[in-house]
């Protein structure tokens, strides 16, 4: 190779070195994660969609929209007796939240959604029955395996780690426990129907769950989640819903409570 041709080469080598002295970045920066918005209604019966819009096939954590599946397990597997049965006090190892430090029985569970309860309910399931329920449910990816190499797919799973379930995943798992389809018994049908908050839009009666979660490990996703989904009776009309809001404003409540009051306000006008 003549020397002239070499030119380029010493050139670039020259830059790189640079470069790597002075800290420069060496790669392109990875694009912002978009935002993402789903509200997606069907109705309960023949599951024709009845309203969507956004991106409504992409899966993120459940976050306390898990404790409705984990409803159904909890009283399929006897953990759980009826509305107020077992009544579980706080311990200090639990390591909760001030809010949450009190007692707390399934309908203060779902109502307040507190997540040491939840974690009481599949410690006392054990981890190959937890896994093979939510293998059974179909539910999302099915991954409860937890943050690698952490071991804490029993208790942590559904808050921002391996399980991830999409708007139109979960609008599919609410017709079956509507309909009383799921690989559970009857009672833990019932049961977890009964549970659920309770709410009001327009002349919709809603019962629905919410989830709320900041996303990704170590900051490095500086979104965070919210999802309301649930099911609506008006006139003898039922249908199930699943909204989901994904974005970096930042709220003075938790996201799902937000996205809750927003789909509530909404839904007269949606359907």
């Amino acid at each position: 190779m003549r020397n002239v041709d070499r030119l380029p080469f010493i050139f670039a080598g020259v830059l790189f070195l640079l470069a790597w002295l002075l800290g420069f970045p060496m790669r392109a920066q990875s694009a912002p994660l978009r935002d993402v918005q789903c509200t997606l209604i069907a109705d309960a019966a023949t599951g024709k969609t009845l309203y969507q819009e956004g991106v409504c096939d992409q899966r993120f954590s459940p976050a306390s929209t898990f404790k409705v599946p984990l409803s159904l397990i909890g009283y399929d597997a006897g953990i759980l007796g009826d509305e107020h049965t077992p009544s579980w006090d706080y311990k200090p190892e639990f390591n909760a939240v001030k809010r949450d430090r009190k007692t707390v029985d399934p309908v203060i569970w779902e109502r307040d959604s507190i997540i040491w309860y939840s974690r009481e309910i599949t410690r006392r399931l054990g981890a190959e029955k937890f896994a093979g329920y939510v293998s059974k449910f179909n539910y999302g990816n099915t991954d409860v395996s937890g943050d690698p190499g952490k071991n804490d797919g029993l208790t942590h799973s559904w808050v921002n780690s391996s399980l991830e379930i999409s708007p139109v995943e979960q609008v599919a798992f609410l017709r079956q426990l509507l309909a009383g389809t799921m690989p559970v018994s009857a009672k833990a049908h019932d049961m977890t129907r009964a549970i659920i908050p309770s709410f009001k839009a327009g002349d919709w009666v809603v019962q629905g769950k919410t989830g709320s979660t900041r996303l990704g490990e170590g900051g490095k996703d500086k979104r965070s989640l919210g999802w309301f989904v649930g099911w609506a009776r008006k006139d003898g009309r039922q249908i199930v819903f699943a909204r989901l809001v994904v974005d970096t404003e930042r709220t003075d409540m938790p996201k799902g409570l937000t996205t809750r009051a927003a789909f509530l306000k909404e839904l007269p006008q949606l359907i």
